[in-house]
């Protein structure tokens, strides 16, 4: 054990998603050990349904040495292509800045990165324990004890909550913090099968329906990933979507498209109705502190941006090398702490800002539509210079560069 062991103990992840393995390796990067405690009783492999990891994201893993295991286990993704309802052309927007070995934005089903991060951090021996789900937690001067709910505990030096949105960590730090807020949008997505579209490569087709917002990607030969955005604005709870058939949400979705271009219904009609994916979208505001003690909260636990943003894991990738970055040259934890979120706040609420603007697009009623697609070539033409995306998809994490020295972008690092 190094200097950073010997002065925090041995950290307790909770929470083995995204954001739980990549803080277990960026920890051991800096001479810090861990064990990664997840509440699901086996993994999570076959869950969820495909999301985004951005050209920061990867910047981040790549300081870590984990970036091309999820590269490859994904789709390339250098640009989206918008269109509206009508089949009009809006604009073009890359979807990424190249890393110094050519990786860019991968799009990538959950299952397989998330197998992608585990494997990983396995092979370098940071332990992932499943069925242990996080009930107490008792700080002390010199500790942590993490209960759980089989009636375990497990001591440490200190804490990381990386629990995702409905964190139990962070209601046990801060009753008060901010819960999640329903966006108004319910996500859907599936993967059709054996369709004759024939998307350009590496582009993300997205298109602002009459209805509904739609976007697909081609995942192979004859095999499309889409996903849906569905306007409802009363939030549903998980049993009112339970109750809805497989048939009734795919006959829904047809339905909803009905008065689109194309593909959207050919691409719902070849999906296997019992494999659609579908959840209540949700945002979530930083409280005011993401430490309390000697427990610190990372990713989702301490912010979540609707999957409107494409920037979900990524945050909260680039929370986990941070924390082990600000950890490594602190002289105390409180310190390193409190340096983190000071490093990740403030870029963390412009991403949120951004994604409320998508979600009011993907929401807008008859008149606002006619009015966002008329203004919205323009906005695009505005959006897709290099400039104004490098703040987003450039942020690079100088992860062997010391706390406190210029920050960097990765078109120019």
């Amino acid at each position: 054990m190094n200097r950073n062991g010997e002065r925090y103990g041995r950290a307790l992840v909770i929470g083995g998603g995204i954001a739980g393995p990549v803080v277990g390796m960026a920890l051991q990067r800096v001479g810090i050990e861990s064990t990664v405690f997840e509440a699901s009783p086996v993994p999570s492999d076959g869950v969820g349904s495909f999301l985004t990891v951005a050209s920061n994201g990867l910047d981040a893993l790549q300081a870590i040495d984990a970036h091309r295991a999820v590269a490859a286990a994904g789709i390339r993704t250098e640009r989206m292509i918008l269109s509206s309802g009508t089949g009009k052309f809006l604009g073009i927007v890359d979807a990424g800045i190249p890393l110094t070995d050519g990786t860019t934005t991968t799009t990538i089903e959950r299952a397989r990165l998330y197998r992608a991060l585990h494997d990983q951090a396995l092979e370098r021996g940071v332990p992932i324990v499943h069925g242990k789900r996080l009930v107490d937690l008792e700080q002390t001067p010199r500790g942590v004890v993490a209960r759980f709910e089989d009636g375990t505990e497990q001591r440490g030096g200190f804490l990381v909550g990386a629990d995702g949105i409905w964190s139990a960590t962070r209601r046990l730090l801060d009753p008060a913090a901010p819960r999640p807020e329903y966006t108004g949008l319910i996500g859907m997505g599936g993967e059709a099968i054996g369709v004759d579209v024939d998307p350009d490569p590496a582009t993300f087709q997205m298109m602002f329906g009459t209805r509904a917002f739609f976007g697909f990607i081609a995942s192979g030969p004859r095999r499309v990933l889409w996903f849906a955005n569905l306007p409802v604005r009363q939030e549903p709870d998980r049993e009112a979507l339970a109750s809805v058939s497989p048939a009734e949400w795919k006959e829904r979705l047809l339905e909803t498209f009905a008065n689109d271009a194309a593909p959207a219904r050919d691409l719902i009609a070849a999906t296997d109705a019992s494999s659609f994916r579908l959840g209540a979208s949700h945002t979530l505001e930083p409280p005011h502190s993401w430490h309390h003690g000697r427990s610190v909260l990372v990713g989702d636990a301490a912010h979540a941006t609707s999957p409107s943003s494409g920037q979900g894991a990524s945050l909260a990738i680039e929370d986990a090398v941070e924390l082990a970055r600000c950890l490594r040259d602190a002289p105390d934890l409180g310190t390193g702490f409190e340096t983190y979120q000071a490093l990740r706040e403030r870029r963390v609420r412009r991403v949120l800002r951004a994604s409320r603007r998508v979600n009011s697009n993907k929401a807008a009623g008859p008149f606002a539509r006619r009015i966002r697609d008329a203004v919205m070539p323009l906005m695009l033409s505005w959006m897709a210079s290099p400039a104004r995306q490098l703040w987003l998809l450039g942020h690079h994490i100088d992860f062997t560069g010391a706390v406190g020295g210029p920050q960097t972008l990765l078109a120019a690092a």
